[in-house]
C-alpha cells in the first residue's frame, strides 16, 4: 500500500519592502505554475510570504505596521491565487501576517498573528495555524544591526481559540503546520505526532547572523535541518521547510528549504537562496514503519515521567 503525496517546496528569494502584494503574488503564482507543470499536489510557500520580514525594524507608528497584516485570507490581492491553485487542482500552505479586529473569543480586542494557511485543492482553507514560539524582543535594541521584534508585532494565541498544534485530515494524510521558531522545539512535533501526524508543514524566515549569539551564525543551516530531521523521525513523519532566503533589505538570511522523509533523510533540497521550487514523491504510509516499531507511543511512551515539561516553564537546576 502506498499513499503518494506529490509535494513541491516553493521557495522564494528575498522580497523588498517596496514591493507590492501584486508583485508578491506573481511570483507565488509563477512557482504554482511550475508546481503544475511537475505534477505537484501540494505547495508550501514560507512564512510571511506576502511581505518583506517586518520586524527588523522598530516602528511606533501603527498604521505603518498594520500596512503588513491581511485583514482577509483571501483578499483583493491574494484572491487570484487561490481562484488560480482552485483551477489548477493544487492545495497550497501559506504563511502571513494576520490581523483579527474584534477577536471573538478574546474580549473583542484586535489581535495580530503570525500564521498560516492550509488550502485543498478545491481553494478552501481547510486548516490555520497561529505561530506559538515567538522568537526575538519587545522593545527597541539598537546595539543590533537589525532587530527582531516579532514579541511586539506578534500575539501569541490563547489555548483553544486556534491555538495550539493541529492536525487536519486533507489530502487523504494527517497534516499539520508550525511556523519558523516552532521547528526548534521537540515539542511541537511531539503534540502533532501524538495526533498521528503524517506531514508538517513549516515555513521559515530565518537571519543567519545571531545577535545574541554570533558564534552560532556558521551553524545556522546545520541547526535549521538539525531540527526538522529530528523532529521527522522522532515521530515518523514527513516535514517541509520552505524559506524566504538570500539577501532582504540587507539582512542575509538562510535557504535550504527542504523535503524530509519519517527516516530524518532529506530527499529533496533547493540548492540556490532565490524563488525555486524542490519537489519530492511522499509515500505517507511510510510513516507507519517508525510510528509502529521504534516511536510506537502506546508502547513505549513513559508520560508519568514527562511531567516537568508542562509543570515548569524555565530550568531549575536542582538543590
Amino acid at each position: 500500500m502506498a499513499r503518494w503525496l506529490t509535494v513541491g517546496a516553493a521557495q522564494l528569494g528575498g522580497i523588498a519592502r517596496a514591493e507590492t502584494r501584486a508583485q508578491v503574488v506573481d511570483r507565488l503564482l509563477a512557482l504554482l505554475h511550475q508546481a503544475h507543470a511537475m505534477g505537484v499536489e501540494l505547495v508550501v510557500y514560507p512564512e510571511l510570504a506576502l511581505t518583506t520580514f517586518f520586524p527588523r525594524w522598530f516602528m511606533t507608528d501603527q498604521a505603518e505596521i498594520d500596512a503588513f497584516f491581511e485583514r482577509t485570507m483571501p483578499g483583493p490581492a491574494t484572491q487570484r491565487l487561490f481562484d488560480e491553485a482552485a483551477r489548477l487542482k493544487i492545495g497550497f500552505c501559506l504563511g502571513y501576517a494576520e490581523l483579527v479586529a474584534d477577536a471573538e473569543g478574546e474580549g473583542g480586542r484586535t489581535r495580530r498573528y503570525n500564521t498560516a494557511i492550509l488550502v485543498d485543492r478545491a481553494g478552501t482553507i481547510v486548516g490555520r495555524y497561529r505561530k506559538i514560539h515567538l522568537p526575538g524582543h519587545a522593545e527597541h535594541e539598537p546595539w543590533r544591526r537589525f532587530q527582531h521584534l516579532e514579541k511586539r508585532y506578534f500575539d501569541v494565541p490563547e489555548p483553544g481559540n486556534e491555538g495550539g498544534f493541529k492536525v487536519w485530515r486533507a489530502f487523504d494524510g494527517l497534516l499539520g503546520l508550525c511556523i519558523c521558531n516552532d521547528r526548534r522545539w521537540p515539542e511541537t512535533y511531539r503534540v502533532m505526532g501524538l495526533q498521528g501526524v503524517e506531514m508538517v508543514l513549516l515555513g521559515y524566515n530565518t537571519p543567519v547572523h545571531n545577535p545574541p549569539a554570533p558564534e552560532h551564525d556558521t551553524l545556522s543551516l546545520f541547526h535549521n535541518h538539525l531540527s526538522m530531521q529530528a523532529g521527522a523521525y522522532q515521530n515518523g513523519t514527513w516535514v517541509v521547510g520552505v524559506a524566504k532566503c538570500g539577501i532582504e533589505e540587507g539582512c542575509e538570511m538562510i535557504g535550504g528549504s527542504a523535503i524530509i522523509a519519517p527516516s530524518g533523510e532529506i530527499v529533496a533540497q533547493c540548492a540556490t537562496q532565490g524563488d525555486e521550487l524542490a519537489v519530492a514523491r511522499c509515500d505517507l504510509d511510510r510513516c507507519a514503519s517508525y510510528k509502529t516499531t521504534t516511536f510506537n507511543f502506546a508502547v513505549h511512551r513513559q508520560p508519568q515521567h514527562y511531567t516537568l515539561i508542562t509543570d515548569r516553564k524555565g530550568a531549575v537546576p536542582p538543590d
